[in-house]
């Protein structure tokens, strides 16, 4: 080891630090405090309940959108690229607790959103097609006007497409985000009105309690 190398390992947060910070990172909830800031919303209170960039541009537009929308994209990269390149399967755990932190917020008292942009930002450094296979499930989603089915599929293919683009360490990336990713959809933002698998079918499938049309 070369005294460069030596000096940079020794600038690298260890572990712990890095897992701790991209959680915290992970539960801010910007689309929530954009709501509050420019229209005195509480997410938890419009529409499903979910804290997300869906909820925030019912409530305030575009404009509020795009900033808290970069901010929620850049705060899943955060810990990834704390963890260095050299780290691979840190990395991959910060991007998964980046995304649970966001789902759970502790800051939103365990409420929060789906975790699609957070889990865009943990995977655009190092593995971008799992990036583009997510936004490209939901590009087609929204113009089939079945948002959640599209955003399925893409959860479908993300590991596959990271093996086989990425290796190893991309399948290890897509499954640490895709794991809170899907037990958020399951657990949804409150206990179902009539237990039983049906409803958690229905959550898997459409993101939503009852067999309505997707919207």
């Amino acid at each position: 080891m070369t005294a460069a190398q030596g000096h940079e390992r020794s600038l690298t947060p260890p572990a712990p630090v890095v897992l701790a910070a991209a959680l915290l990172a992970g539960s801010v909830p910007f689309s929530q405090i954009a709501a509050r800031l420019t229209h005195g919303v509480d997410l938890r209170r419009v529409g499903t309940g979910t804290v997300s960039g869906t909820g925030l541009y019912q409530v305030a537009g575009f404009g509020p959108l795009a900033v808290a929308g970069i901010a929620e994209v850049g705060k899943g990269a955060f810990g990834v690229l704390l963890a260095g390149p050299d780290r691979p399967g840190l990395a991959a755990l910060a991007g998964g607790l980046a995304v649970a932190g966001h789902n759970w917020s502790p800051f939103l008292r365990g409420a929060g959103g789906r975790g699609l942009s957070p889990s865009l930002g943990a995977l655009l450094p190092r593995h971008w097609p799992g990036t583009v296979t997510l936004l490209a499930g939901m590009a087609g989603g929204r113009l089939a006007r079945a948002s959640s089915v599209g955003v399925l599929i893409a959860d479908a293919a993300l590991v596959p497409v990271l093996a086989r683009t990425r290796g190893r360490a991309g399948a290890w990336a897509g499954a640490a985000v895709l794991g809170p990713m899907l037990a958020k959809r399951l657990a949804g933002n409150r206990r179902p009105a009539e237990p039983g698998a049906g409803v958690y079918i229905r959550r898997l499938l459409l993101d939503r309690d009852t067999w309505t049309p997707p919207d």
